[in-house]
């Protein structure tokens, strides 16, 4: 191409300098190095003036690597030379070569050191900038007006107030007290560092103000949260620029007066020929979607498609929000689907989040978080709060762990999810890592985490851990920690103890919530107190004005159940104001099953069935309890209609977690590479508890098989293979903590107190239901519960007395035991028990029982009556009254 003419006749380097320059104008790299090469050619290149011109050519397109390599061939260097390629590197961010530089130029002049300060500046090292001053101050250099307004600049987004008072004082020794720029860079530091009364001593005294005096004062006022002053000082311009308007836009939205935003909003638009800029209209729609007003913030994207103004950035992110906000979460999925997630801010992430989570729909959220340039903690917390919500704790978890690596330090909000996933997943290992991050960081003072980690401890079977974080934070209670203390203690069988958390609760004045309510009943469900449970369930309603809602319901009706007064719990159900859920329905199947009610099960199955046709828990529960009753063609046929229905019955298994592993093992379980020894382990086990007096429950066996094959079965469940591994994979004296996703049945319950008892560990089992703390040959439930035996077998295996006798006076003892847990127990309780057998064991089960010093009824009170029949002849067994304070002797 044609060189471009210079104005007037120069030398050579003039002209190549003219050239470069218009290069440079034009952003035409490709003609500036072949400018380059005709220097070379010409022998110009050793020329300073020329070699200068060509380096800050190179240094401003971007190739300081060219510049330096120019720098580097230079025979004669300026202090110019010096500052262009000191600024090149600066400007980029290369603070180490900067500094290399820096160091080697040899007698350093203002430029040196404001171009340090202001590359400082720039990149946000506001600390190294004003630091780099004081150095300049030290070494006596003069100071410009661009190093005191870039300076000042660097104090105010510090808020080092000091320095900036001292930077102060030079711009009155130098006379800048009457240079605008230098006076609004004193104005925004006083602001920002919130020195006020200084602030607006120093506008006060401006002979001359331009618009930035005036919008720094706005901006002053707005800080403060006086929307009134900034409102008048406004009124007071004369002039104003688009800031002015977006000070007091964005003012008011942020303190709370959206409608006085969006008024100021529609003036600009009416009164003014200024155009709104993306701070306006990120304001105004913040402000709409504050108020989750719809119509104003459809009208402003209208304004927007009509000015063609664009929804990239700030104004797309608003708009998200407002639509998020507002009701439009589809609308805003489409601008995010238009405009892609590149620009998306976390206002607007976890607007949309939001909405995302009230769907259940993750992965499109997931998408767009893994988008996000700049994920602060609100983001993460967000987005580990989704999963969470939804249920997907090991997303939430592998997210988190995430998050530790590579993002922000979690805050409270972060860590109480993760206790919460914690909880779920019953993960006592990964609640102790979060526990000591939380004390780390001092989250741990916050109730909140308090609170999740109460629950997580209670969840995870550590109840004292739960107790001691409950008294740490006495000061701090609120009604969530209470409640959480109170439902600890009631799944861990501590129901006396929950009621007495509950009645200091009251007498401290602390309300009760709904929740509260259902930590109560649960208690008293757990322990039998029928008559205090209905007190309770009054005083909810009556003192406390507490509507009951479904779970309230189920409580009251496994409270019922579980006592054995099973016509008094279908009567509840009968007069409840709401329909039955699958709870209800399932609670007082659960309660026939236990006390082999069939007919009151077969209604409770049909009713289940109707709301929830493929519950396989109804079909199992109504086929074993015709199993239990021997009607073995009825229990076929329920399992027939399950097959022709397609319904599944839930499989059982027990796992346990070891040196951060989870172990999960199935019934009768092969597939563990450790098989044969945890095999081994339980067989050695089975023969050391028959010994000690453990009779198989082969009833809970609900198939026709030979006693040798239900015995094997037996031995073999899911949660005794569970312990078997733990014993051989952890040291002697270690608590095992078992978890099972159904409920333990009689003959686990009773083989683990045995186990407790024969290697000295307490071993905490959780199944569907509560917590069961083995130790010592006893359980935390005192065998009241409705999945196990409610007394279980104490008899010894020396009196050479088959299982069959003790199942057939087991009903009868724990139906004496279950009235007597309600406090309200008669002196009598009669069961009747058939048996195919000609010949009655129970004579000699009884003399076995007393020889031994072993008697069942050793923590009743009240007399036991039990009728027992074999063919036609009844057999009535009284025995003399007894109490719990007798030992076992007696």
């Amino acid at each position: 191409m044609e060189a471009p003419k210079p104005p007037f006749p120069t030398s050579s380097s003039d002209f190549y300098a003219y050239l470069l320059q218009t290069s440079l104008k034009s952003k035409d790299p490709f003609a500036g190095k072949l400018i380059h090469a005709r220097i070379i050619k010409a022998g110009l290149h050793l020329g300073v003036f020329l070699m200068n011109n060509l380096m800050t050519f190179y240094a401003k397109s971007g190739f300081v690597s060219d510049a330096h390599r120019v720098f580097d061939e230079m025979n004669v260097r300026t202090i110019f030379s010096w500052n262009t390629i000191l600024s090149a590197y600066a400007k980029q961010g290369r603070f180490d070569k900067a500094h290399r530089v820096f160091e080697e130029i040899p007698d350093r002049d203002s430029v040196s050191w404001t171009t340090m300060i202001v590359g400082y500046n720039q990149m946000g090292r506001f600390e190294n900038a004003i630091q780099m001053f004081l150095e300049m101050v030290g070494s006596r250099v003069a100071l410009t007006q661009y190093t005191i307004t870039n300076v000042l600049a660097s104090c105010a987004a510090v808020e080092a107030l000091d320095i900036g008072r001292e930077v102060h004082s030079f711009v009155v020794k130098l006379g800048l007290s009457s240079c605008i720029p230098v006076v609004n860079s004193l104005l925004n530091m006083y602001v920002k560092c919130g020195d006020p009364v200084t602030a607006k001593v120093v506008f006060d005294m401006m002979r001359l103000k331009n618009t930035s005096s005036w919008n720094v004062m706005i901006s002053l006022h707005m800080k403060s949260g006086r929307v009134d002053l900034a409102l008048a000082q406004f009124e007071q311009m004369e002039v104003r620029d688009i800031v002015s308007w977006n000070s007091m836009i964005a003012g008011c939205n942020q303190h709370g007066f959206d409608l006085e935003a969006l008024e100021i909003f529609s003036n600009l638009l009416k009164n003014s020929s200024l155009r709104p800029d993306k701070f306006t209209l990120a304001s105004a729609l913040s402000a709409c979607a504050n108020l989750e007003k719809l119509d104003p913030g459809e009208q402003i994207h209208g304004y927007i498609i009509r000015t063609e103004f664009g929804t990239s950035g700030a104004v797309g992110n608003a708009l998200i929000s407002m639509y998020a906000k507002s009701g439009g979460v589809e609308i805003a999925r489409k601008i995010v689907e238009q405009s892609g997630f590149s620009d998306l801010d976390i206002i607007a992430f976890t607007s949309l989040l939001d909405g995302y989570v009230k769907l259940g729909n993750m992965n499109p959220a997931r998408k767009i978080f893994d988008s996000l340039r700049d994920r602060d903690v609100v983001a993460w917390t967000a987005m580990i709060v989704g999963y969470v919500q939804n249920g997907l704790n090991n997303d939430a978890l592998k997210l988190f762990r995430s998050m530790i690596t590579e993002g922000p330090k979690p805050n409270s909000h972060t860590l109480a999810a993760m206790l919460s996933v914690s909880s779920s997943l019953a993960s006592l290992y990964h609640g102790k890592q979060i526990h000591a991050s939380s004390i780390r960081t001092w989250e741990v003072l916050s109730v909140s985490v308090s609170n999740a980690l109460i629950t997580m401890y209670a969840k995870s079977g550590s109840l004292n851990n739960a107790k001691q974080v409950f008294n740490l934070v006495r000061q701090n209670r609120d009604t969530v920690s209470w409640t959480s203390m109170i439902i600890a203690l009631a799944q861990h069988g501590h129901g006396e103890e929950a009621i007495e958390l509950f009645e200091q609760m009251l007498a401290y004045g602390m309300k009760p919530d709904h929740i509260t309510y259902v930590g109560v009943l649960s208690a008293c469900t757990h322990v039998g107190l029928v008559e205090q449970g209905q007190r309770y369930y009054n005083l909810m309603q009556d003192v406390h004005k507490i509507e009951p809602t479904l779970s309230h319901y189920a409580c009251m009706i496994d409270l019922f159940g579980r006592a054995g007064l099973l016509q008094e719990a279908h009567d509840f159900i009968r007069s409840m104001p709401i329909e039955p859920d699958v709870i209800s329905w399932g609670s007082l199947l659960s309660s026939c099953k236990v006390h082999k009610n069939v007919e009151l099960a077969k209604i409770a199955a049909e009713r289940l069935l109707l709301i929830e046709p493929d519950n396989s828990g109804a079909y199992s529960a109504l086929a074993n309890l015709y199993s239990a009753c021997r009607r073995w063609e009825d229990a076929a046929k329920i399992r027939k209609s399950m097959k022709d229905r397609g319904v599944k019955k839930d499989q059982g298994f027990s796992w346990l977690q070891i040196q951060n592993k989870v172990h999960v093992f199935g019934v009768e379980d092969g597939l563990h590479p450790q098989k044969d020894a945890i095999y081994g382990m339980m067989e050695k086990i089975w023969k050391e508890i028959k010994k000690m007096g453990f009779i198989p429950d082969t009833e809970s066996v609900l198939h026709d098989l030979e006693p040798e094959v239900k015995e094997q079965i037996l031995r073999h469940h899911s949660e005794k293979l569970a312990i078997a591994f733990g014993l051989i994979s952890t040291p002697e004296k270690t608590t095992l903590r078992i978890m099972k996703n159904l409920r333990v049945c009689n003959d686990c319950h009773s083989a683990i107190k045995f186990i407790s008892k024969l290697v000295g560990r307490e071993i905490i089992v959780r199944d569907s239901t509560r917590f069961h703390h083995f130790k010592d040959g006893s359980c935390s439930c005192q065998d009241y519960c409705g999945c196990c035996s409610l007394l279980g077998i104490v008899s010894p295996a020396s009196s050479g007395i088959g299982g069959k006798a003790f199942m057939l006076l087991r009903l009868a003892i724990g139906k004496a035991q279950a009235f007597d847990m309600r406090k309200t127990a008669p002196l009598k309780a009669s069961e009747q028990c058939y048996s195919e057998s000609r010949r009655c064991p129970l004579h000699s089960t009884f003399k076995a029982w007393k020889q031994h010093g072993r008697l069942p009824w050793k923590r009743l009170e009240g007399q036991l009556s039990v009728s027992l029949s074999w063919e036609l002849r009844y057999h009535h067994i009284s025995t003399c009254r007894w109490s719990r304070q007798n030992d076992l002797s007696r």
